[in-house]
């Protein structure tokens, strides 16, 4: 019986891993278009030589790949957690 609710736990896990990457793909993609365009308006300013200050504050403006990455942290942890035993259970 334990054998069964275990295949059945890794099923679901297997099933809600992909599951994230569909339910979430529209947002999260939206996320990384715009890390990439502020990563590209970086890559040209230091393709024109622009100041110093400029580029340091494009870089520092760059918050998004924190954000997207606790995201997926977050939608991970939720979906493949798997609930605890029964203490004195096998």
């Amino acid at each position: 019986m334990q054998a069964v609710l275990k295949a059945q736990i890794n099923k679901t896990d297997r099933n809600d891993a992909r599951g994230i990457t569909i339910r979430e793909k529209k947002k999260l993609l939206a996320r990384v278009s715009c890390i990439r365009g502020q990563v590209e308006a970086i890559e040209r300013a230091l393709n024109e030589e622009a100041e110093c200050e400029r580029i340091m504050h494009m870089i520092a403006g760059v918050r998004g790949v924190a954000g997207l990455m606790a995201e997926v942290v977050e939608d991970h942890i939720r979906t493949t957690r798997r609930p605890r035993e029964e203490p004195g259970g096998t």
